[in-house]
């Protein structure tokens, strides 16, 4: 090969172009990755995927489905009812003091757990030399970490009257038995004292997180003024950590709403229907007797009141921000 040859040159004429269009094109694309827009669009796009596919497609599905007359056991396709689904609820009055036991329960259920949450979580967090700290705490949260089935048939077996710890001691200390699953006045203190259990220690947890939030300057000066433990907590911890112990409220209002699995385990709604909850209902109607249509309905209204118990914490959450900028 010889430079008059033009060998070399036509290579290099006709390979230089080559590598300058592919340096061109991944140069192009990583500016393309580099844009403020495009590389969190990427990161969030499985999880968009994931959330329509799982989330938004059977939602819509679902609400589509309540209004149609639709059973798997009649052999016959769906035919459109309107609001005939909606309306039939409405005017079943099961529905209502099922519903209405089911307020009761999340009235008495996240009450019980916020107070004993927060009592705990302050005490807990004001003793930081206590000896064992660290155990009791794990110890404390393990209820948290068990599952409803689990701890369902767990406090099943303590509570039965025949070999339960529970009736044992009664009988040891003198005192009549106790069937507290099989007496419909006993049954629904009897679960919602597992519940309680079981989510006492995500509000402590939660307490714990809004404590932390609070600036520790503020806390020194409150201690300086002399302010009591209840002024404290008012002017300087919950205007502090209110945020997140209303978050803490309103994921454990959302979650006792749809209590079903604990209920399902240890009374299966009985006795008679003295623990069977809005959820129980529609497990009911939708797995044993296979109503598609009136289920779904009931899933539609549950989702609206979900909604509306978001809604309602939300509001209240803003309401002192928006009073101040009023009166800015």
């Amino acid at each position: 090969m010889t430079p008059d040859t033009g060998i070399v040159s036509t290579a290099a004429v006709t390979t230089a172009p080559r590598g300058g269009a592919g340096g061109g094109r991944r140069k192009g694309f990583v500016e393309f990755l580099g844009r403020r827009e495009i590389l969190p669009t990427l990161l969030l796009l499985p999880v968009l995927i994931f959330f329509i596919v799982w989330n938004t497609i059977p939602t819509l599905w679902l609400l589509g489905l309540s209004f149609y007359r639709f059973s798997l056991t009649s052999g016959r396709p769906p035919i459109f009812a309107g609001i005939y689904n909606f309306t039939s609820l409405l005017d079943d009055s099961q529905i209502w003091f099922d519903i209405s036991r089911t307020f009761i329960f999340v009235v008495l259920a996240v009450g019980i757990e916020t107070v004993l949450g927060v009592l705990l979580g302050m005490l807990f967090w004001g003793s930081h030399k206590l000896p064992g700290r660290r155990i009791a705490l794990t110890l404390l949260f393990s209820p948290m970490v068990v599952t409803p089935v689990a701890a369902g048939t767990f406090w099943r077996l303590l509570y039965d009257p025949t070999f339960g710890i529970l009736d044992y001691g009664l009988r040891a200390l003198g005192l009549p038995s106790m069937n507290f699953l099989g007496d419909a006045n006993l049954a629904f203190s009897a679960v919602l004292a597992v519940d309680v259990w079981m989510w006492t220690p995500f509000m402590v947890l939660m307490t714990l997180a809004a404590l932390a939030s609070v600036p520790k300057a503020e806390l020194e000066a409150a201690e300086v003024d002399r302010l009591t433990w209840l002024q404290r907590l008012r002017l300087v911890v919950l205007y502090h950590g209110k945020f997140i112990l209303m978050l803490g409220i309103l994921l454990r209002t959302i979650d006792a709403f749809k209590t079903m699995d604990l209920i399902y385990d240890m009374t299966y709604g009985g006795p008679g229907t003295a623990t069977q909850l809005v959820a129980m209902t529609l497990f009911r109607r939708a797995f044993e007797s296979f109503n598609m249509g009136s289920s779904s309905a009931l899933a539609v209204i549950l989702l609206l009141i979900s909604i509306a118990f978001t809604a309602t914490f939300i509001y209240v959450l803003q309401w002192r921000e928006r009073r101040m900028e009023d009166a800015a």
